[in-house]
């Protein structure tokens, strides 16, 4: 028996995204569907308008937050077996974003792991990847190259404290994803020390007040909004990507414009964003990562989707797993929806 053609036959990709067939529902699906269970609670995984939603709480709330009240919306815990149809769902943690998860489906003696957005960095903000073993394991490939190999957040934290006792008369603007990003790069900012006030551009406020109902201490928090400008010299300031270019940026005086992203590992993208302080922290596993996740998970064989997949699958190949892409629509690399209406960079 080859266990992925089995998978196969019950975890099919169509137009909606992956729908697993004996339990009837579709996973991260892009367009409204009957019955869907989502991974976590990025814009490009996440999305309103279905029947029912099966999720953890916090992505219920996130998902509440963005487009409201989710009908039939169902809260599950992580590492308890729920039935849906006839398949059996676990939710483990993703290591993403608050209320990521990876999604463990098993039907008839076979065991799929879909993993979401993942990463194996330490989160204070988040539960920690779980490794668990599986037939089939459906990976994402964000950084799926070699030349991804994200620095020491601790240390990437440093640069930017260094940047602040250079340049102490001018404002750090550091643009970071309004869910996930921003409150990471906050406690890792308050767990080198920074106590002082950090700044929010409005966008950010509802998922920061979010992370601190579901108990994560950001430390003092202010809105930009009524602040008079002489007031955030030497201040940091955190905004949505897409606001670094746009009007409300340019109110601030002489900023040092800075990105947390892992594509800051690209100097040509920071380049072509004017990010003067690139600040490499990615929310996603980079090559290393992936490779070393999939040793530890051991499946008889890896699908691989939204991300650099003909990479990975050969460097499996080279493993000896078997390797394929699984071509699914609708994901961004990397995406955290940043509620302004701006893309996030492609």
């Amino acid at each position: 028996m080859n266990p992925s053609a089995v998978v196969a036959s019950w975890l099919k990709v169509t137009p909606a995204g992956l729908r697993a067939a004996p339990g009837n529902f579709w996973i991260d699906p892009v367009t409204p569907v009957d019955r869907a269970v989502i991974t976590h609670g990025h814009g490009d995984h996440a999305r309103g308008g279905h029947g029912s939603v099966l999720a953890t709480d916090p992505t219920l709330a996130i998902m509440a937050e963005r487009f409201g009240a989710q009908s039939g919306a169902q809260a599950a815990r992580y590492g308890e077996p729920i039935t849906v149809g006839d398949m059996r769902v676990t939710f483990v943690p993703a290591g993403h974003v608050l209320g990521s998860a990876q999604l463990v489906l098993e039907y008839n003696g076979l065991r799929a792991v879909v993993s979401g957005d993942y990463k194996r960095r330490r989160d204070p903000t988040c539960p920690p990847f779980e490794v668990t073993p599986c037939d089939v394991f459906i990976t994402e490939a964000t950084f799926a190259l070699p030349v991804f190999c994200h620095p020491d957040d601790g240390g990437e934290i440093a640069r930017l404290l260094h940047s602040m006792r250079v340049f102490p008369e001018r404002t750090h603007l550091v643009g970071a994803y309004a869910l996930g990003k921003a409150q990471r790069v906050i406690v890792l900012l308050r767990e080198a020390g920074y106590s002082a006030p950090i700044y929010l551009h409005g966008a950010l406020a509802g998922m920061c007040a979010l992370y601190r109902h579901y108990g994560i201490d950001l430390g003092e928090l202010r809105p930009v909004a009524g602040e008079p400008l002489k007031a955030l010299a030497g201040q940091i300031v955190l905004c949505p990507p897409g606001a670094l270019s746009d009007r409300w940026s340019r109110r601030m005086h002489e900023p040092v414009t800075a990105m947390a992203s892992g594509w800051m590992r690209i100097r040509q993208r920071a380049k072509q964003r004017g990010v003067e302080l690139p600040l490499v922290i990615s929310d996603h596993a980079d090559w290393n990562e992936l490779l070393q996740t999939v040793r530890e998970v051991k499946p008889g064989a890896v699908w691989i989707t939204h991300g650099r997949e003909e990479a990975l699958a050969h460097a499996l190949g080279v493993m000896g797993v078997p390797a394929q892409a699984l071509s699914l629509v609708g994901y961004d690399d990397e995406n955290d929806d940043d509620l302004t209406g701006t893309a996030p960079p492609s």
